[in-house]
């Protein structure tokens, strides 16, 4: 449903004697509560999921090593080489990452997958929306930044990518 759709629907529901209307469609769900719905005589609008924007991810930015000729002890070595000239992707709003679309579904991503621009890397739920967050980078992950089901921010580095 479009916006249009969605402001035709609420004048036609107003128009009726309904308190509540509520529709599914596959990944779609609306519920709109008049003020018949209530029983005190306050007015309250009713509610109506918000059409959210496409969400543009920042651009990822390069992790370099000190260019600085330094002696490393060879248990080092592999430390060092890990966070050289890794990709980050980044979180492009607030809100609460999510690995897998559902409780029972596989994770979009794991450690030592393959990922390609525009595949998608998690979800982000920001106000009961659920943005899928997509790679704006090709290569491999090879760390997780953030735990399942918990609060991010903005611009908070959500993986590490090997180009």
């Amino acid at each position: 449903m479009n916006y249009k759709e969605i402001t035709e629907l609420i004048k036609l529901i107003n128009r009726t004697d309904l308190a509540e209307f509520k529709m599914k469609d596959k990944d779609f769900e609306i519920q709109i509560r008049t003020k018949k719905y209530h029983k005190e005589e306050s007015y309250q609008a009713p509610m109506v999921a918000p059409i959210s924007a496409p969400v543009i991810a920042p651009t990822p930015t390069i992790i370099e090593a000190p260019k600085t000729a330094a002696k490393v002890e060879t248990s080092e070595a592999p430390a060092a080489k890990s966070s050289a000239n890794l990709l980050e992707i980044k979180s492009p709003i607030v809100g609460t990452f999510y690995r897998a679309s559902g409780p029972d579904k596989p994770p979009f991503v794991k450690v030592g997958d393959e990922v390609s621009k525009g595949s998608a890397v998690c979800i982000i739920e920001a106000m009961k929306l659920f943005n899928e967050i997509e790679s704006e980078v090709s290569g491999k992950i090879v760390k997780i930044m953030v735990e399942d089901a918990t609060p991010v921010e903005y611009d908070q580095v959500l993986f590490l990518v090997e180009p």
